[in-house]
């Protein structure tokens, strides 16, 4: 299998575009060719003219820890080419910005979930230059949860930094891939083509995530292929006051951890309410204990998830369902308890977190009624999952 950056390098054909050209680069730490070498280094000793580079949140060294903690621009230190933040005094890229290159390489590895910022990076740096005759390249890699869709579609009004358009939560796609729904649903003049990937087996050995490739995290919380299994559920909890594990060493892989919830008592009260929705994956009572973040120095009761390995159903874990289940059943037992976090989330000020990371009140809205039930909610999600299959049927590479 080769990921769109090795083809690029070892393909004259189709690098020879790119002669003469000014070439951007927008990249992480997971930015990297088969043998490890980062994009900007190897792109650079290929020969190309490399002018810039872009960093999406987290910063392109993937430093920044946590949601609006943002990166400033630099001048990199070995190259003496101008390092733009896209997740700092500007998410969307300048006139300024875009000045300087002729060709944008997008080289990011995405989880497959509409909360994960680098979706909304493309979608930016798409309408940046729609309409100037500058082109964007996607170097495609792997959608590590591979092709399952699941979730409700973001209402219209709700976009956001987390909501780029009406897509479920985990929504299938490589990011070449919604490079092309994006031009097309939001009419762009852009010049956008895909470098794809030779043999990604969306559906073959390692379910989305080629086995022989190595983890490296695109963000720092992204640990392993565990945690972009879980994604598309254990995301919402940072709309709660619930912890996702952050300050451990393994966050974002726990249907939710809390010192004055009983995470026993939850799985009891989940397998009443809809057992169906526990299926492709194995649930584990744990503890942990926050060194930072929320109930930071409090013991927490918590649920760890374990999509892997012989628990994992590739075809049946459904996150996102998951996720909405563990709320319903605190909030079943313990009715007054503060479960929605108010405070600014990706410079969203007046909505409630949870409402813009599910791209409306409806989750929200399901969880606080107790005459709601899971049929509501599943029938909800199945209509919105079926429109957006046959949406993008047309569009998929692999």
């Amino acid at each position: 299998m080769k990921n769109g950056i090795d083809r690029l390098l070892t393909e004259p054909d189709l690098r020879k575009p790119l002669e003469g050209k000014r070439v951007a680069l927008v990249a992480h730490p997971a930015s990297l060719t088969s043998d490890l070498t980062h994009s900007l280094d190897a792109l650079i000793a290929s020969g190309l003219n490399v002018t810039s580079a872009f960093g999406p949140q987290h910063g392109l060294k993937g430093d920044k820890q946590d949601n609006m903690v943002e990166t400033a621009d630099e001048l990199d230190p070995a190259y003496n080419i101008p390092i733009f933040s896209l997740y700092g005094e500007v998410r969307r890229p300048s006139g300024q910005m875009m000045s300087t290159a002729d060709v944008f390489l997008f080289d990011l590895q995405d989880l497959g979930c509409r909360i994960y910022t680098f979706v909304t990076t493309l979608l930016y740096l798409l309408e940046a230059a729609s309409g100037t005759g500058k082109a964007v390249w996607v170097l495609d890699r792997p959608n590590p949860a591979g092709r399952p869709v699941e979730g409700t579609l973001l209402l219209p009004g709700q976009e956001s930094f987390v909501g780029a358009g009406p897509m479920p939560m985990r929504h299938g796609l490589t990011l070449g891939e919604m490079g092309h729904w994006f031009v097309r649903k939001f009419g762009l003049d852009v010049d956008y083509r895909v470098i794809d990937m030779h043999y990604w087996l969306p559906e073959g050995p390692g379910l989305g995530w080629p086995e022989d490739r190595i983890w490296i995290n695109p963000s720092p919380n992204a640990a392993n292929l565990n945690m972009a299994r879980a994604y598309a559920g254990t995301v919402m909890l940072e709309g709660t006051t619930l912890s996702e594990g952050r300050g451990t060493t393994r966050p974002l892989e726990v249907l939710f951890g809390a010192p004055d919830v009983d995470a026993p008592r939850v799985l009891t009260e989940m397998q009443r309410i809809a057992p169906d929705w526990l299926t492709g994956c194995a649930l584990r009572p744990c503890w942990f204990e926050p060194t930072f973040h929320k109930h930071a120095g409090s013991l927490c009761s918590a649920l760890m998830i374990h999509a892997e390995g012989g628990f994992y159903d590739h075809a049946a874990f459904r996150p996102w369902r998951l996720q909405a289940l563990a709320f319903k059943a605190i909030r079943t037992l313990y009715s007054d308890y503060p479960l929605w976090r108010d405070f600014p989330y990706e410079y969203e000020l007046e909505r409630l977190a949870i409402d813009v990371i599910n791209g409306g009140p409806a989750l929200r809205e399901w969880v606080d009624d107790p005459a709601a039930r899971p049929g509501d909610l599943d029938a909800m999600a199945a209509r919105d999952e079926a429109a957006w299959k046959a949406e993008v049927a047309d569009l998929l590479l692999y």
